[in-house]
């Protein structure tokens, strides 16, 4: 039934509290797992305002971000060996996260969406809804929201 599980991470608490609880849906289905942090176009004054520091100052912010989320990645795949997950393979997506978010389930073939409640989103989120909401809003697939 859920053979493919995509788990949005972005290296907050709530991620991985729905990658937990991912691992689980994969052990009684024996799913594959796909974690996903996306990140986003940051234009010049976003980028001043970021928690994430290029580490030169002439490096690219967009770049600096695109790092960040792989250690994200990185981070969430050493999290699920730890906790006994098998077949879990890691993305980083440039994009509007929940568009891109439901973009990628749908190109992967994705039977559920795993997100957490709460991220690391910025003011957007709580004027406009968070990236959860949104993604329960756009997806063909299941999604469960922890």
């Amino acid at each position: 039934m859920f053979d493919r599980i995509l788990v949005a991470v972005d290296g907050s608490p709530g991620a991985l509290q729905a990658l937990d609880a991912a691992i689980e849906v994969q052990k009684k289905f024996e799913a594959e797992l796909l974690l996903l942090c996306v990140y986003r176009h940051h234009s010049q004054l976003e980028a001043s305002m970021s928690m994430v520091r290029p580490e030169a100052p002439a490096a690219p912010v967009d770049k600096s971000m695109e790092e960040h989320a792989r250690h994200v990645v990185e981070h969430a795949k050493e999290h699920a060996a730890k906790a006994g997950a098998v077949s879990v393979r890691g993305f980083v997506k440039a994009g509007h996260p929940s568009r891109t978010i439901v973009r990628f389930a749908k190109d992967r073939d994705a039977k559920m969406i795993v997100v957490g409640s709460r991220g690391v989103g910025d003011i957007e989120g709580f004027l406009l809804g968070s990236v959860s909401h949104k993604v329960t809003s756009l997806a063909e697939c299941p999604v469960l929201v922890i």
